[in-house]
């Protein structure tokens, strides 16, 4: 009888103690690993914006130079063609 009581208590103190602080542990943890980003993810996103600003400016440069000199060879052929 004292053995099933103690099994009894055991399988109640697991049940009302631990796996409610194992769902709440499992859970925060997930919540914690799926956070906002963090701020030095942040700067390296702003970081990477300002490169992409500028290979934006680079390209149109290289584009205004290319139809330059497409305007300055007018109708002759282009070498290489």
């Amino acid at each position: 009888m004292i053995s099933g009581l103690i099994g009894a208590a055991t399988v109640l103190v697991l049940v009302t103690v631990v796996l409610p602080l194992w769902i709440v542990a499992h859970y925060a943890t997930k919540w914690r690993a799926a956070r906002a980003l963090q701020p030095e993810d942040e700067s390296r996103f702003a970081e990477l914006h300002a490169l992409l600003e500028r290979l934006e400016q680079r390209m149109d440069s290289v584009e205004r130079i290319l139809e330059r000199d497409g305007d300055a060879l007018g109708g002759r052929e282009r070498h290489g063609s």
